[in-house]
């Protein structure tokens, strides 16, 4: 099967008033900068990388750009090596000036990498997560870019991590059959009332969610706090609350509204801060112990999550492979979150689709602890094969590929 030609589509979804807001994003559009590698089949590959409609078609014009490498290709051969390919793609000799390994190019190659794993998978007629769990260790070292990575993840640690999870998957499998665990981020939208807020931890619970979050990052932090009690009363003691500030915090004002938050009883608190200040959220992560912090929505490539995760200043890796570049570079983050024994719960900017199959093989595979992936289901009716999410947990896909067609 090889690859004949590259499209894009730029792909936006506005949102009902109030879904999607945070104290940043006020009134956000859902939208995907998406490849489709055409081959000499009637399969197609569909990349997806996020953004919030702003710039999306530059990412369009890139991944034209980026992707030209791959037409001509033979899938099985591209895929045996698909560090190599990434890395050579991500160190372009004129595009990597506006990176490197962020914003717009590093969007585009998220969504490229995406649509070759989807392509891989259907060829092979298995669902990604089935895909990746039949490879042998060194396959899976063979897609990765660890170059900047080696003084701590050299290749070979890399192979060894995962081999060394080989003798226990099988008491890992049952979450195949049993599904993935979900939390319900759409409970406390920024903008919704405190009556909308009620009625929506209700129905959480009603639907078999036991955890949900919350978005703070008032300016004045008594709203935050006041709404997160609210929370914590509706939902009950045995719940599992977040709380989200999207970058909104300085560092001084962090330091003190976690402290206020602490009386809820946060399992974490996301994005307190800059997502480029390291020092900072290790700053944080000492003073607030031991309420955890998470993040990884708006930390962009491995080199920095290698300096969050080496300056101890998170608990939860967020990664993201459709801001990060793609399926191969969350696995590398992974990785790494292995290896420092920290838990990772993706962020979902592609609502789950993607990221139900890379949950499975991080647990099943790597052996990372299962906690629960996040559920936003404000764009399940633009994709062929939505999540199915049923008593608040993700039912293991089965369609080949990884489930990120659009209508």
């Amino acid at each position: 099967m090889t690859i004949t030609r590259v499209e894009t589509r730029d792909a936006r979804y506005k949102l009902p008033p109030g879904d999607g807001a945070d104290a940043v994003h006020r009134d956000p559009t859902y939208a995907y900068a998406t490849t489709i590698l055409k081959t000499n089949s009637k399969l197609s590959g569909t990349g997806l990388a996020f953004t919030l409609g702003g710039g999306n078609d530059l990412v369009c014009e890139l991944i034209q750009q980026l992707a030209e490498p791959l037409v001509g290709r033979e899938i099985e051969e591209l895929m045996a090596d698909f560090g190599a390919v990434q890395r050579s793609i991500a160190d372009h000799h004129l595009y990597r000036w506006l990176g490197p390994h962020k914003g717009v190019v590093h969007l585009a190659l998220a969504s490229i990498t995406n649509a070759c794993f989807d392509l891989w998978a259907k060829s092979r007629g298995l669902p990604l997560w089935k895909l990746l769990l039949e490879l042998s260790p060194a396959q899976v070292v063979s897609l990765l870019d660890l170059s900047y990575l080696e003084e701590i993840l050299p290749a070979g640690e890399a192979l060894e991590l995962i081999r060394a999870q080989q003798p226990t998957r099988l008491q890992r499998a049952s979450v195949i059959a049993n599904g993935y665990p979900g939390y319900d981020t759409s409970v406390g939208w920024f903008n919704y009332t405190d009556e909308q807020i009620r009625e929506n931890v209700r129905r959480a619970l009603g639907e078999g969610f036991t955890a949900m979050k919350l978005k703070v990052g008032s300016k004045e932090g008594a709203r935050d706090v006041r709404r997160a009690r609210l929370v914590r009363q509706t939902a009950g003691d045995e719940a599992r609350l977040m709380v989200d500030a999207n970058q909104q915090w300085t560092l001084p004002v962090a330091l003190q509204i976690c402290k206020e938050l602490a009386e809820v009883n946060p399992y974490w608190i996301e994005e307190p801060t800059h997502p480029d200040d390291v020092i900072a959220h290790q700053t944080l992560a000492r003073a607030i112990a031991p309420i955890p912090l998470a993040l990884g929505e708006h930390v962009p490539n491995r080199v920095m999550f290698k300096n969050f995760i080496q300056a101890q200043s998170c608990q939860f890796v967020q990664v993201d492979a459709v801001r990060v570049a793609g399926v191969s570079e969350f696995i590398a983050v992974s990785l790494l979150a292995k290896k420092f024994d920290l838990k990772v719960v993706p962020h979902v900017g592609d609502m789950g689709q993607l990221h139900q199959h890379l949950v499975l093989f991080n647990h099943v595979a790597l052996g990372l602890e299962k906690v629960f992936l996040e559920y936003i289901p404000h764009l399940q009716e633009h994709f062929v094969h939505p999540v199915m999410v049923k008593d608040g947990v993700y039912r293991t896909p089965q369609t080949p590929g990884a489930t990120c067609d659009l209508k």
